[in-house]
């Protein structure tokens, strides 16, 4: 689902080389087109994310940058669905270990993180002009990012709750960047965005203290609820993985209890395509008991 387990910088570099090759002139255009129908008969997918998005964990990972028809990550299935009664072209512009935003990857870097790239530099400005869907699975290397440089002290002595509203309000800022940038590179897609689940509930975090699960919790819950699930007053629908019962089950994930398996990739893509095949905006659920899976910090 995200991201865990640290990509060699070499490879990242040459799979974002390969990525900023593939780029296309800026022009400025419209970002507020309706969204297209979900009947289209063509479709032309692009997909923003990390390792998630090339199937990290899967028994057929999709090297970047590279078309992936047999893959069994989420991009992948969700594409073979979309065939079955339409035509599709798919652009997968996701990137191993990426996060969400330069100030992001700035910081996780700087506490060790080796992040070769971000989604609005990296991915964004790649975005076919031509695209009709748009996916977007953000925010999971951003909240190991954080909870790392917290615990390296990057808050400092002030209020660590504090600090991380502060990156949490971050986050939501850059998310809205990258959902304005993506309007203007391609203004008739429709946008959908997956949430994320609670890191307190995720099988990689069981072993760790309750002070890091508890920081983990926040942030994530926080990303999801502050600034992702408010992106539906922006006409993008929201794939609700916080409040899914299916995200915290340890059959869905790979042997690092980090990135999903087959298992875990195919509920992924299908809460993306009841998304994408709702003839209205999808919303995430106001509230839900997984939004505490551990005592609030």
């Amino acid at each position: 689902m995200f991201e865990h387990r640290r990509i060699g910088a070499c490879a990242a570099a040459l799979w974002l080389a390969v990525g900023l090759a593939a780029g296309c002139t800026k022009k400025s255009e419209s970002p507020t087109q309706p969204s297209p129908t979900p009947t289209s008969t063509v479709v032309a997918y692009t997909a923003l994310g990390a390792s998630d998005a090339v199937g990290v964990g899967a028994s057929v990972p999709c090297f970047p940058f590279a078309a992936c028809p047999d893959g069994t990550g989420y991009v992948p299935l969700i594409a073979r669905r979309l065939t079955e009664s339409q035509t599709v072209t798919t652009t997968n512009l996701g990137i191993p270990a990426a996060v969400l935003s330069p100030e992001v990857q700035e910081l996780g870097n700087k506490y060790g993180r080796n992040i070769p790239a971000n989604f609005i530099q990296g991915e964004m400005p790649f975005v076919p002009r031509n695209t009709t869907l748009v996916t977007i699975f953000a925010g999971g290397n951003d909240t190991n990012a954080i909870g790392t440089a917290i615990e390296g002290g990057a808050a400092g002595s002030a209020d660590v709750r504090v600090y991380m509203d502060g990156q949490v309000a971050q986050f939501r800022t850059s998310l809205d960047t990258l959902v304005r940038g993506i309007r203007q590179r391609a203004p008739s897609t429709r946008i959908v965005v997956a949430n994320l689940p609670n890191f307190a509930g995720l099988p990689f975090t069981q072993g760790y203290s309750l002070q890091r699960r508890q920081a983990l919790q926040r942030i994530s819950v926080s990303f999801s609820r502050d600034a992702i699930n408010v992106l539906s007053v922006q006409n993008v629908s929201i794939v609700d993985l916080l409040c899914d019962p299916r995200s915290y089950d340890p059959a869905h994930y790979s042997s690092d209890g980090f990135h999903p398996n087959d298992r875990g990739y195919a509920f992924i893509a299908d809460a993306f395509l009841a998304a994408i095949r709702s003839s209205s905006v999808t919303e995430a659920q106001p509230t839900c008991a997984q939004t505490a899976i551990v005592p609030p910090l």
